[in-house]
């Protein structure tokens, strides 16, 4: 009677937030999305406010067989209807209970019906219950509002110029962060990395764009060549990268919100960082992994940060469930972000890089109370 009750309670958190799909995606599509008649995914674009809204939720840990996850479904549909994101991303840990194909339709159903664009990338436990990445990507894949472009776990999503709908004004670049490193004795020894060749993949990719610009005359020209210049990017993934670890020790560098664990980052560094640096497109990133921290730093330049744990009570967390929000301005290599939890309540509101920037306090303007 137990597992009925909670199968109706479930079923009913699902259907709440597929009876304000239609009407939400309507909603959406009028900010910065249009519908493809090709595929019915979103093309995704800035809006006529030159902004592009993410919510990212990430380590759902979702749980089948647990009515702790009922908050999971709660929450994914409280923060959707109240954001209107035009793209939703989830970083990882989808999954946490057998069987898996029918535990990630549950709950990547649940997302689809809310009617916003998503995407997802793969956390280091999703890959624990038995489907291969390919496999997983391609489910997940199979739903209409989804907007991932193969079933590779590696992939750039663009988006679109508001003025300008043929051209790209930014990137976000989607990694698969892989997963546990084992010994030959089969002890745990770390995460694994990003891998090379995955490293290789963006450095090909970001070179391959030529930055579309929002003025059809732009000429802009740059060391990756003439007529051309990096699109503002972000970069999402599960597992941090180890430069979040330098960022979070750094006593100069600000570190806004909740740092409740140290950084389970990978044990080797295999270059990705340096790459953003180099390419000079990405200038944000974006984990989850370490339930208990949500605070955005900046490194070099480059701002990291941590989605808000959206997962119920299946796995260690200290910190109430929520999302991150993105909004990405366009021709700008800027942004605001803050932390939603239950009810709306927005936590750690910060605009990079402006949260992040010191002033020289001999050169600042006479405060206007002194006068």
């Amino acid at each position: 009677m137990k597992h009925l009750l909670h199968i109706i309670v479930l079923m009913l958190a699902v259907s709440a937030c597929g009876n304000n799909g239609t009407a939400l995606r309507g909603k959406a599509a009028d900010r910065s999305t249009e519908e493809t008649e090709s595929s019915g995914a979103a093309t995704l674009k800035f809006n006529t406010n030159g902004e592009f809204r993410i919510v990212q939720f990430t380590d759902l840990h979702f749980n089948l067989q647990k009515k702790e996850s009922i908050i999971v479904l709660k929450r994914i549909a409280e923060v959707i209807k109240a954001e209107k994101p035009d793209l939703v991303v989830v970083t990882g840990d989808i999954i946490y209970s057998h069987p898996a194909e029918a535990t990630l339709r549950k709950i990547i159903s649940h997302i689809d019906s809310c009617g916003a664009p998503f995407c997802a990338v793969l956390g280091n436990h999703d890959p624990d219950f038995d489907i291969p990445k390919e496999e997983f990507m391609h489910i997940i894949r199979s739903y209409p509002n989804c907007v991932i472009p193969s079933d590779s776990p590696d992939y750039v999503l663009e988006v679109k110029s508001s003025a300008y709908p043929a051209n790209n004004a930014a990137l976000l670049y989607m990694f698969d962060s892989n997963a546990h490193l084992f010994a030959e004795n089969g002890r745990f020894i770390g995460y694994d990395s990003i891998h090379p060749q995955q490293v290789e993949w963006y450095r090909q990719t970001s070179s391959s764009y030529a930055a579309d610009g929002t003025d059809p005359d732009d000429t802009g020209a740059d060391s990756r060549g003439a007529g051309s210049h990096p699109l503002p990017a972000l970069a999402f993934m599960h597992i941090p990268l180890p430069e979040y670890r330098l960022a979070a020790c750094s006593d100069n560098s600000p570190l806004i919100g909740t740092r409740l664990e140290s950084v389970c980052s990978p044990v080797e560094n295999t270059g990705l960082f340096e790459a953003f640096k180099q390419q000079g497109d990405v200038f944000a990133c974006f984990a989850g992994h370490d339930h208990d921290n949500d605070y955005a730093a900046k490194w070099d330049d480059i701002l990291l940060a941590y989605g808000r744990y959206t997962g119920g009570n299946t796995e260690y967390n200290d910190l109430p469930n929520g999302a991150r929000v993105i909004v990405l301005k366009e021709g700008l290599r800027s942004l605001d972000s803050y932390i939603i939890v239950k009810g709306g309540e927005k936590l750690n509101r910060i605009t990079f890089p402006d949260s992040f920037t010191y002033t020289e306090w001999r050169t600042r303007p006479l405060d206007p109370e002194c006068l």
